[in-house]
């Protein structure tokens, strides 16, 4: 299945209008009518795949299983999951059976189970009463009688694209924890804590036998997914390493997916994914998303079309397009296959460029999640509190209790998998596995956990993850990359000193680096739109009545930033009156 949706029923006439707004926006999404299931003291309905996919949904008498997502049990997908799925205690999961991202509900001998993931990396957004679960954020919005602007979570989506932790940007809505499984009683919802641990330091190995526990564990996850779909497999290339290890791991395991590039013709990506595609024989699928006209007159419906198809809020703002990535999406679902990415590969390498000693979960939050400067805000924006409220919940995702004082490095690693990759990915996965199933391996957390066991000195420049690729697939390793050299070998001298260069800026200079950029000059990112006032006057009010609370719009020069904010303007009018001034 590709969504959830559950309601307290000790209300019948409020569960019932909850269902009923809850059928509107999923249906309104694209999904198609939902089964429905009365349990004791709680309503479900689940929903299929918008495109297709395999089964989400198993009864066994009075038991059922009813997943969103890609769940993966015993090695297997499907039907066989579920039923595997079914014989597992939720209260004591045996995580070594278990892969994939997704969320489940489990009725098992009468009783009743809601938990996600191992990094609860697909979402499920819960009302602060816990009356309330749902896959979608929107449905979960609709439900509910009232919604707040919560000032953290919209600060930390305009400034790193996404809310980290369990915080939305509504003050009533709050993600599922990866740290609870919730018990569904007649009476109301219990919490039941559940441990999450992954390697604390890094292991004393040889690389042979490093490699070979590494392609074992990205074996593991793949074969899983190619032993069901075959080549129904749509996969990218870029001239990165990421998407080549993924398509690498495919080849292996004897697939032959539909590979395909984004990117105007002469980027970079496009000219070495073509050249590789060439050399090794395979076709190379180029997918121009900026080639469709949208006229002024026609930009109203195509951001409605994208607004409902990414849930209203997709990862970097982006609704304000020419309609290219919601056609470039459905095209990666096309007859319900498998789409795979590459996201979260930097697991293999030293994603926040600190260098190898132990630091504060608060020098961790001013090095990475300082993306700001001051006078973007209003005077109600206070840094201190801002990045206060992004170290707590770095100190609580690393393994509760929290942690506190210095971190040692190995430790340190765990915040990229467990915050930023379960915040930004996570996101992209419930979009993406809604309309047929989706595969990003670099987050199942049997990979993460062998991840975490590098020593920091194989991180760099993507080192290991180049002799990993090269183990896996030769043939692909030595095809040029946009680094400046393939990977068969050690990274090159470039490589190697733009990441050295940055490992040794201290902390308060990284944490100002965003603000030094920004006087100097405007910035923009790779997402783009159509920004103009031409266009984004059909759309939303240019006075920005919601978030004119939380920015100094004039001010703002980062179209990123503002895209994003303009999301949650274009986000606001579509609620009106529910929410609260």
């Amino acid at each position: 299945m590709a969504g959830l949706f559950l309601v307290r029923n000790d209300k019948p006439d409020v569960a019932e209008a909850a269902l009923a707004t809850a059928r509107a926006s999923f249906g309104a999404q694209g999904f198609p009518a939902p089964a429905a299931h009365d349990l004791p003291g709680w309503r479900l309905l689940h929903f299929a795949h918008i495109i297709g996919g395999p089964d989400g949904l198993l009864t066994h008498g009075d038991d059922l299983v009813a997943v969103a997502g890609t769940p993966v049990v015993d090695g297997k997908l499907g039907r066989p999951a579920l039923e595997a799925l079914l014989s597992i205690d939720p209260l004591a999961p045996d995580w070594d059976r278990i892969a994939g991202q997704f969320v489940a509900f489990v009725r098992r001998g009468g009783h009743n189970f809601l938990f996600g993931d191992y990094f609860s990396a697909f979402q499920l957004f819960q009302s602060n009463d816990a009356r309330v679960f749902s896959t979608s954020l929107l449905a979960a919005a609709n439900a509910l009688p009232r919604l707040t602007f919560d000032p953290q979570g919209v600060y930390e989506l305009a400034f790193n694209v996404m809310p980290i932790g369990e915080d939305t940007v509504f003050v009533e809505l709050k993600t599922l924890s990866p740290f609870v499984v919730l018990e569904l009683t007649p009476d109301g919802v219990v919490h039941h804590a559940v441990a999450k641990p992954l390697p604390a330091a890094a292991e004393n190995l040889s690389l042979d036998e490093r490699i070979a526990r590494h392609r074992a564990r990205l074996s593991a996850i793949i074969s899983a997914h190619t032993a069901h779909f075959g080549d129904n497999i749509r996969c990218p290339l870029s001239g990165g390493l990421d998407s080549r290890l993924l398509l690498g791991a495919l080849r292996e395991q004897g697939s032959n997916p539909e590979i395909y590039v984004y990117g105007p013709r002469d980027d970079e990506d496009v000219i070495v994914a073509e050249a590789i595609g060439a050399t090794l024989g395979f076709p190379v699928n180029w997918v121009d998303k900026d080639g469709a006209h949208v006229t002024p007159d026609g930009f109203a419906e195509v951001v409605s079309r994208n607004f409902h198809q990414y849930d209203g809020l997709p990862t970097f703002g982006n609704i304000f397009d020419n309609g290219g990535n919601g056609a470039a999406q459905l095209l990666r679902h096309a007859d319900g296959a498998l789409a795979v990415s590459g996201g979260c590969g930097e697991i293999y390498r030293n994603f926040f460029y600190l260098p190898d000693r132990s630091f504060t979960a608060d020098a961790v939050a001013r090095t990475f999640f300082a993306r700001f400067t001051p006078g973007d805000a209003t005077d109600g924006f206070d840094s201190r509190t801002f990045l206060a409220g992004i170290t707590s919940k770095i100190r609580a995702a690393i393994e509760p209790p929290a942690a506190s004082g210095h971190l040692p490095r190995a430790r340190i690693e765990q915040i990229y998998p467990r915050i930023r990759c379960r915040a930004l990915f996570g996101r992209e996965i419930s979009l993406e596995a809604r309309y047929s199933p989706y595969l990003m391996p670099f987050l199942d957390h049997h990979v993460v956990a062998e991840a975490m066991t590098l020593p920091l000195s194989l991180k760099h420049a993507g080192r290991f993850e180049a002799m990993l690729m090269n183990a896996i697939d030769p043939e692909l390793a030595a095809q040029p990359s946009a680094y400046g050299h393939d990977f068969t070998g050690a990274p090159g001298r470039r490589h190697r000193f733009s990441e050295w260069s940055t490992r040794i800026r201290p902390v308060w200079l990284r944490q100002h680096s965003y603000a030094v950029h920004r006087r100097l000059s405007a910035m923009s990112d790779e997402h783009g739109g159509l920004l103009t006032p031409d266009y984004m006057n059909r759309v939303i009010d240019p006075g920005f009545p919601a978030m004119r609370r939380f920015f100094r719009m004039d001010r703002i020069t980062d179209s990123a930033l503002w895209r994003r904010i303009a999301n949650l303007e274009y986000l606001a009018a579509q609620l009106g009156s529910k929410l609260a001034g």
